[in-house]
């Protein structure tokens, strides 16, 4: 295998690597046969130490992709490559003599995990994340758990509710890798109440994984929530994770840092010898500023070491972060007394820490902002024991209402839904707007410190944690290696690609910027986007019905993806990463009874009653986890393994099946369409077979797809009859019927990636003639199947798909068609009518900008996806 160049995301190395990183990495077809001779060089050419496990295998059983690991370090390179030299003696995850390696040592009551800086116990059971904490030798922190409150109800007037405290309880602990360079520990559990007759039941069931590298000084701490209370009677009113931190040194060598916005803290001691009525000295109060030991109080200005007990020592300190636009910074002198302000300000990065002379923690936030309501406390500090606690919901905040936003308005029948539908675009179904069963992510880094470092250096720490630096392949080794389907690299090198890829940056930038000017942001809602703008408010239509939160509609999650794979922006990967985080966890159902489906766009992430696979689909998730190794989105993808089971619970078209009153699913006759519900699961078992090899997964993917090659009219039948136990379509099903939707959820890229990888020139000549006929005239359409499709809207989206066909039968006709059909915008769109982008500023009102894009609403997010897709295939026709 070639070497192959990677690159940080951001453009250059990190000052310090203080946790180690990983990133995953693809390798060419038949290429490589497994990670035992992967190697890492740096920029000189020097040999770094390296850990590397398989993500992904190509069906010929050679290595598809590998997440690869790098020790933390104070000097990494710019640059690395990676080779197989099939050295399997030195190959990557063998240890070499240079620096520590993490080791774990398993008992039967607790693991240690030991990075050669830090070391973590991790009880197997109990009240505590971790029990203890060490930075060289001395204990930094203990007793690590999870605190939420449950409140009763949400007062109205001036009535009063109750809390309840619960405290996470661990019951399981896995060790998934155990070094030598990265080891990861998996915690399962429930919050439990603190006082057990209170009669509450447990909830919330958690996921926290803990990453440690070697010669790390910090760790990576991932923790996920599933909702599974009432939202009737059940209200969050805080969610967070408390440190215990012992202290001993003197109060006024006891530091407290909390990060405010564009870099800049709070430095305060718990005992302050700044600003005194009497000057202690200049050496005194420079140390303490700095974080450094004062100097022996015998040395002092006597008129102030002999008055210390009459300085108020600060133990409590708060920053509450509960929108998107301020933060409030206050501290107290203990509980009992008031609070005095500090500050305001806009944007909190999202990190605080405490420490002495000896040492201390800093725990920091990633997209702490950005997740409103979230808080930071301090407590205690002038103490033995204090407490930091990061509350990823704040309890200073509203508690969280997660009821259905209206009652239903008479809508009882699916007659009365499907008249809600045509003017609201709300699919609303009695009890189908529960929130039960879904989640949300955090991702934290906790710091361990051996003494207090100087606020430059913990301003780092901070901006790591915010935005951790990535390493990642380039776009053109990864568009060599041939994964994820047909897309080029960005290419300007004629005037009409130049004028697309100059489109494609406009809706980017679009969109980012209506993030930021819309504020989307918050809890629930960080990483969607709105679905349709609302030209009479000048307002995205977050009110009204299915025109609010997008939750994937028509791709968004694709169009970026492929954006950052084309350029591999970071901007744009940060933009993905957060969707991504979004649509996987909060979109989708991930236990009860509609576990592993999604809910269709909607003002509420859950308020749809279309729980789908469309929404669910690993074609969304995979990209992320394949370019990161991220557990957790593997763990969202092995829920969605057996999704085909879905089916039997819940019939997607439940409300427009035209035999509604005979259809009775069962294992042996499921109706699945052929465009997104089958597109779905064929991401799902080509995901699972690649990661896992599970013959069932493979199965059901080759035999279904051999099974649409049989169909008489292919793809164009629009629905076959599943077998669930033998994951096989009836192919004896005669009927034409197609769908505007079929292939805007990810069908077009997974079909894409199977002609390439498997051999079925059936299932190949049905996907042609699907992707040549959808778009081709009525007259085609009769000479090739008899009958005109109807239904056939979005035209610029399916674009595509005559691209698709030009480029595969060489039918320079076709490629002519497919750019006409692009140019066409939105003139056959169905909901909306078309409309031109503009630009959205402040006052919320409409600017024209030269030259904007003519699309519609309903298609923006396939815009992306029709340029990347025409400039992969068809783009030199017309050069």
């Amino acid at each position: 295998m070639a070497d192959t160049l990677i690159r940080w995301i951001d453009g250059q190395a990190p000052t310090e690597i203080s946790g180690g990183t990983t990133w995953g990495m693809p390798f060419p077809r038949g290429t490589v046969p497994g990670v035992e001779g992967l190697t890492v060089t740096d920029a000189t050419g020097a040999r770094t130490r390296s850990q590397a496990w398989p993500l992904a295998t190509w069906p010929d059983g050679s290595l598809k992709w590998a997440g690869i690991a790098l020790p933390a370090t104070d000097a990494p390179s710019d640059t690395y490559q990676v080779a197989s030299d099939g050295d399997t003696a030195t190959g990557a995850g063998q240890p070499t003599s240079d620096g520590a390696s993490v080791t774990v040592t398993e008992g039967a009551d607790a693991l240690t995990v030991d990075t050669g800086v830090l070391a973590m116990v991790i009880n197997r059971s109990g009240s505590t994340l971790f029990s203890s904490l060490v930075r060289d030798g001395r204990e930094v922190a203990r007793d690590a758990r999870l605190v939420s409150i449950l409140q009763d109800g949400v007062a109205e007037g001036a009535g009063t509710v109750g809390r309840h405290a619960f405290t996470g309880e661990v019951t399981a602990v896995v060790l998934e890798q155990s070094g030598p360079v990265r080891a990861v520990v998996r915690l399962e559990g429930k919050h439990r109440p603190d006082v057990p007759d209170s009669g509450k039941r447990e909830w919330l069931p958690f996921v926290v994984r803990f990453y440690f590298y070697a010669n790390a000084r910090s760790v990576r701490m991932v923790h996920s929530f599933i909702w599974d209370g009432d939202a009737e009677r059940d209200f969050l009113a805080g969610l967070g994770v408390r440190f215990t931190l012992p202290l001993e040194d003197q109060l006024q060598n006891r530091h407290i840092r909390i990060a405010g916005a564009d870099g800049g803290f709070l430095t305060e001691a718990v005992r302050g010898l700044t600003g005194l009525r009497r000057d202690p000295g200049a050496e005194v109060r420079a140390a303490q500023i700095a974080g450094r030991p004062t100097p022996p109080a015998d040395t002092w200005n006597p008129e102030v070491s002999g008055r210390l007990h009459l300085i108020p020592a600060w133990g409590d300190y708060t920053l509450s972060q509960l929108s998107a636009d301020g933060f409030e910074l206050r501290k107290r002198t203990t509980a009992g007394h008031g609070w005095v302000g500090i500050s305001g300000g806009t944007r909190s990065a999202g990190f605080c820490s405490l420490s002495d002379t000896r040492g201390g923690l800093g725990v920091g936030i990633k997209d702490f902002w950005q997740s409103h309501p979230g808080q930071l406390d301090i407590r205690g500090a002038a103490t033995g024991e204090a407490a930091l606690t990061a509350w990823l919901y704040s309890p200073e905040a509203q508690p969280m209402d997660l009821r259905f936003y209206h009652d239903g308005l008479g809508q009882d029948t699916f007659e009365e839904q499907l008249e809600g539908l045509e003017i609201t675009y709300e699919d609303y179904e009695p009890g189908f707007g529960n929130p039960t069963g879904i989640a949300r992510t955090h991702e934290l880094t906790l710091f361990a410190y051996e003494a207090t470092p100087s606020t430059e250096s913990q301003a780092a720490d901070a901006a790591s944690a915010s935005a951790p630096a990535l390493l990642q392949a380039t776009p053109e080794y990864l568009h060599s290696v041939g994964v994820f389907g047909d897309w080029d690299p960005l290419d300007r090198s004629t005037p009409v690609r130049a004028r697309l890829e100059d489109r494609l940056d406009f809706l980017f930038d679009f969109y980012a910027g209506q993030v930021e000017q819309r504020r989307w942001y918050g809890f629930w809602n960080y990483g969607d986007v709105m679905h349709t703008y609302d030209f009479d408010r000048h307002v995205w239509r977050y009110d009204v019905g299915g025109y609010a939160w997008d939750n994937s509609e028509l791709s968004p999650d694709l169009w970026l993806w492929y954006s950052y794979l084309r350029s591999g922006r970071a901007d744009i990967f940060r933009f993905a990463e957060a969707m991504t985080r979004h649509t996987g966890e909060v979109d989708v159902y991930h236990l009860g009874p509609w576990k592993g489906l999604g809910s269709r766009h909607n003002v509420q992430h859950w308020g749809c009653s279309a729980k789908q696979l469309r929404i669910s689909t690993p074609a969304y998730r995979r990209f992320y986890y394949y370019l990161t190794a991220d557990e957790r989105t593997g763990d969202l993808l092995t829920e969605l393994v057996d999704s085909d089971q879905n089916f039997l619970g819940l019939d997607p078209v439940r409300k427009v099946r035209p035999d509604a009153a005979t259809y009775r699913p069962n294992r042996g006759a499921l109706g699945v369409g052929l465009g997104t519900d089958w597109g779905s699961l064929a991401a799902t078992w080509l995901t699972d077979w690649e990661r896992t090899g599970n013959p069932r997964s493979r199965d059901r993917l080759l035999g279904t797809m051999a099974d649409i090659g049989a169909l008489k009219y292919g793809f164009l039948t629009g629905e076959a009859l599943y077998d669930l136990d033998k994951g096989r379509f009836d192919t004896g099903r005669e009927q034409i019927s197609v769908s505007h939707l079929s292939a805007v959820f990810g069908l077009v890229e997974i079909c894409s990636e199977l002609v390439d990888l498997v051999d079925d020139p059936e299932f190949e000549r049905a996907w042609l003639q699907y992707c040549r006929l959808f778009l081709a005239t009525k007259e085609e359409q009769v000479e090739a199947v008899g009958q005109p499709l109807e239904g056939i809207y979005l035209t610029q989206a399916h674009s595509r798909l005559t691209a698709y066909a030009a480029s595969r039968l060489q039918d320079r006709d076709l490629a002519a068609r497919a750019w006409v059909s692009f140019a066409e915008g939105g003139e056959h769109l169905n909901h909306e009518s078309a409309f031109t982008l503009r630009k959205i500023e402040p006052p919320y009102v409409l600017l024209p900008v030269d030259e904007a894009p003519t699309v519609s609403t309903n298609d923006t997010a396939q815009f992306g996806l029709a340029v990347i897709q025409n400039l992969a295939l068809v783009g030199d026709h017309l050069d």
